[in-house]
């Protein structure tokens, strides 16, 4: 994503930039430092997700400038987390044969590692407790949570954020505003969200309104849990509470009321159909942490630069993403894994992420950078993509997610799906979610 800022031009990172940062994240020449202990030429292989990647591309250029003994090789753009976790779950448990030295994880994915952890190096040991404050707290305690004893398992890339992204052109189709303010106050809450897609769906016969249940259905349920119980699937005692937390079957009710009212495209996220859907311009809004807006414009493509706009989110607040990076222990270089784990993860770091992609810091000091806080978009029709996303991130309410909270939420998932579909009603789909819901998350 390219992002300008209002006030004065972004700085790149500089290669004096660079080099304080590589001082930073080698510390001393003592074992604990994350020092590097050799200038042998090595091979650091870096797994990632997702069809954007995580916009390490100049990073990676500006850290081999000063550290000229290491190859970075980055697996995994391109694949869905789904099948990415399933296969790093499998390494894992493998005790990390095929991982890469450097892996990361998702805020959803990273849970089920706590009763892995052993697996993984203790991030501590090369001088990650002295870059506690460049992370919000909250995301510190996700990647170092106070069961794991003072290990730091992984240092946070992203947060999520939340507002909506919608389609300028299709609105102004259906006779709605096209202004983000006038758009966001279409829909203070959810419910409004949905009688605005009733109007748009009366006006426009060959378009969706939303483009898919399952997306609508994680983003309310984040919002719900974040303002209600703090968690999802289980609560923070790890007991299971996928069929007596309110939040859930909230979120659920909710969902199914959106596709009763015919406004789901019915595409499965990050399924083939759904990137045509971009492409093609068949739905009008979507559920729009930052990190989605590279997602649309890697999809979209320079067709739709400016039809596509961002206004605020219903309700308040929300979370959806954000991943970490760790070390696996069958690292044959931990230490030089855990050096550009710092450097990837460091404040300028995140920003330089930020620019390529728009996935927004999880670091307080990069969040308050002019470079986001005052980014504008210019394919999302110049939005203040920095006033929009960062101003509420420090705020952000925390959702606990369970040890197997991916595989609960798949099955939530598929049963939205089977009403997408119309192979089940609501209260057919909610058992099925409970039923195979429980027998996964057990």
């Amino acid at each position: 994503m390219r992002v300008t800022m209002r006030g004065r031009p972004l700085v790149a990172l500089t290669a004096t930039t660079i080099a304080v940062l590589g001082m930073a994240a080698c510390g001393g020449n003592d074992d604990d430092s994350g020092g590097s202990s050799s200038n042998e030429p090595i091979t650091l292989t870096v797994d990632i997700f997702g069809d954007q990647g995580f916009g390490y591309e100049s990073l990676y250029e500006e850290y081999k400038k000063t550290h000229p003994n290491i190859t970075i090789q980055e697996r995994g753009k391109g694949l869905g987390l789904g099948d990415y976790n399933t296969r790093l779950t499998q390494q894992i448990t493998a005790g990390g044969a095929g991982a890469g030295d450097i892996v990361a994880l998702e805020e959803g994915t990273i849970t089920q590692f706590y009763a892995q952890a052993d697996k993984f190096v203790d991030l501590a040991k090369y001088g990650a407790n002295d870059l506690k404050n460049n992370f919000l707290p909250w995301k510190w305690e996700q990647g170092a949570p106070p069961a794991l004893k003072g290990k730091v398992l992984g240092l946070g890339t992203d947060v999520g954020g939340m507002a909506l992204c919608y389609r300028r052109d299709l609105f102004q189709q259906a006779g709605l505003p096209t202004d983000r303010e006038a758009v966001g106050q279409l829909w203070p809450t959810w419910e409004k969200f949905i009688e605005t897609g009733k109007t748009f769906a009366s006006k426009v016969k060959d378009k969706k309104f939303v483009d898919s249940a399952t997306n609508f259905y994680n983003v309310v349920l984040m919002q719900y849990a974040g303002a209600g119980t703090g968690y999802t699937y289980y609560d923070k005692d790890n007991n299971l509470v996928l069929d007596s937390n309110p939040d859930v079957k909230k979120a659920f009710d909710l969902t199914t009321q959106m596709i009763a009212a015919g406004l789901s495209n019915n595409l499965a996220s990050f399924s083939d159909e759904w990137n045509a859907g971009f492409k093609n311009g068949t739905f009008a809004t979507i559920a729009c942490p930052a990190w989605m807006t590279g997602v649309i414009k890697g999809q979209a493509g320079d067709a739709a630069a400016g039809k596509w706009d961002i206004a605020k989110a219903p309700g308040e607040g929300g979370n959806w993403g954000g991943s970490f990076l760790a070390v696996p222990t069958s690292s044959k270089h931990p230490k030089e894994a855990a050096e550009l784990v710092k450097f990837l993860t460091s404040p300028q770091g995140q920003i330089a992420a930020f620019k390529a992609l728009g996935n927004l810091p999880s670091s307080p000091q990069a969040l308050q950078d002019p470079a986001v806080s005052g980014a504008t978009n210019d394919y999302f029709n110049n939005a203040p993509v920095g006033q929009i996303f960062a101003a509420g991130a420090t705020s952000l309410k925390p959702v606990y997610l369970g040890p197997k909270n991916q595989a609960v939420r798949s099955e939530v998932e598929n049963a939205l799906r089977s009403v997408e579909q119309g192979n089940a009603d609501p209260a057919k789909a909610w058992a099925d979610a409970v039923a195979k819901g429980t027998a996964a998350g057990k």
